[in-house]
């Protein structure tokens, strides 16, 4: 990022016919991160319907633009009507609005449940897009935004700080650090080394990925705990009939969790 100020137009809907967001919360760490305003000018827009989006990127002219709120597992992303309920909008909607404005934004960042495929179509015209692969709760999705905009407040690229991100969302141990996903600006001519193409996985079949990857963390942990367990009964244990029966149940436990770790590897490299 350049020393030159950024405009930032957060943007938020959570519509009364919707689960209720933490928005407020994720504005204030924002803003904290960012520190005073100067280098980052970051303007905030509310309970957003259709007809204020244009509206709000007119009055502000942002590099970045950020949208927290709610998806669909259509896609679709959840604005506000006039009476304050779910107006839901395409990701093909969105993606030939920001190509009218694809000279002046930099960057757009949808915090929101299944915004992959938004990404995807946004970022036919904007250069970097970042949206979330699958439902993703509120504390990772916070945790995310604080990780990326710590990075940006620190001088670092986009890219860098969108794995910032999600190393924050690891930081917090908690299981959701492969859901955000970015995708960058395919411009004729240019190389494209093998890092920049996060998500190269159909959301389809990445979901189903991350799915298993998820289920075989959680056998993996209890296993885990289990072998801790054996290993803890077998060094108290003095029988030598049950001393040996726990031996081989530590085995067993070692070879699973040997068999879960290469199948988490796989699935990993997948994800690459």
């Amino acid at each position: 990022m350049n020393d030159s100020q950024i405009k930032i137009l957060f943007l938020t809907a959570d519509p009364s016919d919707e689960s209720r967001l933490r928005l407020g919360q994720e504005l204030r760490d924002i803003k904290a991160r960012l520190g005073k305003p100067g280098r980052f000018q970051l303007e905030q827009r509310e309970s957003v319907r259709v007809g204020d989006i244009t509206e709000a990127i007119f009055d502000v002219e942002p590099q970045i633009v950020h949208f927290s709120g709610h998806g669909k597992s259509t896609g679709e992303l959840c604005f506000e009507n006039e009476v304050g309920k779910v107006q839901p909008v395409k990701p093909d909607a969105l993606a030939a609005m920001f190509k009218l404005f694809a000279q002046s934004i930099n960057c757009v960042v949808m915090n929101a449940c299944y915004s992959e495929i938004q990404a995807q179509a946004i970022a036919e015209y904007i250069p970097f897009v970042i949206g979330m692969n699958d439902a993703i709760g509120d504390k990772a999705a916070i945790a995310f935004a604080v990780g990326f905009y710590k990075a940006l407040a620190a001088n670092r690229s986009i890219e860098d700080a969108y794995e910032f991100g999600c190393v924050e969302i690891q930081l917090y141990s908690l299981p959701e650090h492969l859901k955000p996903v970015i995708y960058k600006k395919n411009i004729p001519g240019q190389q494209v080394r093998p890092k920049d193409k996060v998500a190269t996985l159909i959301p389809g079949k990445r979901r189903r990925v991350l799915q298993q990857l998820e289920s075989l963390q959680q056998e993996y942990d209890l296993l885990s705990e289990k072998l801790k367990l054996l290993r803890k009964d077998s060094a108290i244990q003095a029988g030598t009939s049950v001393k040996y029966q726990l031996e081989k149940e530590i085995e067993q436990a070692e070879a699973e969790i040997e068999q879960l770790a290469q199948k988490i590897e796989e699935l990993e490299n997948e994800l690459q």
